[in-house]
């Protein structure tokens, strides 16, 4: 899983009755673009540090 800052985590919830989380990328503490990462959830202004799982994927920023 490679990411860049802007960039979208999207994880699936694992459970039927959730929704999945969608989260900004803030920063990549990781080499080239590994995790960790700074998330900031949507709805939420705290952050926190996230190493996705295997139910996580990137949405990559349009580019401009």
């Amino acid at each position: 899983m490679k990411a860049m800052v802007g960039d979208r985590l999207v994880v699936t919830s694992r459970h039927v009755d959730e929704a999945r989380r969608i989260g900004e990328i803030l920063e990549v503490h990781g080499p080239d673009g590994t995790p960790p990462y700074v998330v900031r959830w949507q709805g939420h202004a705290d952050t926190a540090v996230v190493v996705p799982g295997a139910d996580a994927h990137i949405e990559h920023r349009a580019a401009t």
